[in-house]
């Protein structure tokens, strides 16, 4: 027990400096003083690019990020930056044309590609939503409320049930609904799922709306008919718009972080069906996700089943998720092998992924080690949201811990 208590406040103090690490670095280096925003891209010596799209996922992730960290520790240096994520979405990524987000825009702030990604939806009801918590800004409040009603306006499908992907500017249908070219073209994907009932969770938090948590229970219900594989306990990634599965790769990240947040997004509903139903899923998709650890405790990023090919990278993001997901299944189990697996997480990423000469983490590493080329410090999809989110998710449950054993 002295041994595990130990080893708690060490992981714990290791995570609280990192977390100032990755906040101080995204001070630093990222806001555009002479554009607005964030730059668009920042490389791994840290020059920004100039003429680099900004994505509103990064903005809104930022807007999060900033708005969280300000709520654990009143530094007002983080509220200014959350401040300024929220100003600039407003500015300029706000449609007030057609209403909701543009995808992203140019350097300048100008619209660049104006079509209505679901996802980036989601995100921005994320972020303004921990702002509110943060500020009491009635403004950020009614904005998430906005947009979650236009999400419910055009998104959901009142046939088949479940979200449709993405839209023209004008809400129209598109022909590609991708996030990325890496992405199945499909109207029903697992990744914007889990975003949207992040979202809603959040949402609900700041504005305990009955028909939202109804939004929240039936994703919770799409999400276990349709998206958890009960057989093997990876998730299912990409279905067309009546539920035909697109079978294409599984994603370990994302079965580990779906372990923890969909368990989280139950518990705040406060739905004792769901809560119960949610921490044993956690368990099985932790586990399942196993497959996909690699000897030096590092998770693999994907397994694409239909040529039987491990993709052996590791990125950034799915050993955050990993460090979380491991953490939370030790507290659902009390099994302390699991905590040992989330100390491993963080022992590889301490030794490969901190750039302990430029700061913040690398995107990843290939199989052999060294670094992966050619990708973002900081960028379209680089963002501090799952490495800043894991340090301050598992901060906050071992200091929980800390003081359950204090009341004791």
């Amino acid at each position: 027990m002295f041994f595990m208590l130990q080893s708690l406040q060490i992981f714990q103090q290791e995570l609280q400096q990192e977390l100032n690490n990755i906040l101080e670095y995204w001070m630093r280096h990222t806001p555009d003083l002479e554009n607005g925003g964030f730059y668009g891209s920042v490389n791994n010596n840290n020059q920004p690019s100039g003429t680099a799209p900004k994505a509103v996922v990064l903005h809104a992730r930022i807007l999060w990020t900033f708005s969280a960290a300000y709520r654990r520790s009143g530094n007002k240096a983080y509220l200014a930056i959350a401040e300024h994520a929220f100003d600039y979405i407003g500015r300029k990524f706000n449609d007030p044309e057609y209403a909701g987000v543009y995808w992203s825009v140019d350097a300048s702030g100008k619209m660049l590609d104006g079509r209505k990604q679901v996802y980036g939806l989601a995100f921005c009801i994320y972020g303004s939503s921990e702002y509110a918590a943060a500020t009491d800004d009635k403004t950020a409040l009614d904005y998430a409320i906005h947009l979650y009603n236009l999400i419910e306006k055009y998104s959901y499908d009142r046939v088949n049930n479940g979200y449709i992907e993405a839209f023209s500017r004008t809400w129209q249908p598109v022909d590609d609904l991708r996030l990325s070219t890496k992405d199945a073209n499909e109207k029903k994907t697992m990744n914007t799922h889990l975003h949207i009932i992040e979202a809603y969770a959040a949402l609900y938090k700041v504005w305990p709306n009955e028909n939202l948590q109804q939004k929240i229970e039936n994703l919770l219900a799409v999400i276990d008919q349709y998206f958890i594989n009960h057989k093997t306990y990876h998730l299912r990634l990409f279905f067309d718009e009546r539920w035909s599965e697109r079978v294409d790769v599984i994603s370990y990240g994302h079965d580990i972080e779906a372990g923890w947040l969909l368990q989280q997004c139950a518990e705040i509903i406060g739905k004792k069906k769901w809560i119960e139903k949610y921490r044993q899923y956690a368990v099985k998709l932790t586990n399942a996700a196993m497959s996909g650890i690699d000897k030096d405790g590092g998770l693999w990023y994907e397994y694409e089943q239909k040529s039987k090919h491990l993709i052996k990278e590791k990125h950034w993001w799915p050993q955050a998720e990993a460090m979380v997901g491991f953490y939370n299944t030790y507290q659902v189990t009390n099994d302390e092998s699991y905590l040992q697996l989330a100390i491993n997480s963080w022992n590889f990423i301490k030794r490969y992924l901190l750039d302990k000469t430029n700061g913040e983490w690398f995107w990843g590493i290939n199989e052999d080690y060294n670094i992966m080329q050619g990708q973002d410090k900081a960028g379209f999809w680089k963002c501090p949201y799952h490495n800043a989110r894991a340090c301050m998710e598992v901060i906050a449950r071992i200091e929980w811990i800390n003081n359950e054993n204090e009341q004791d």
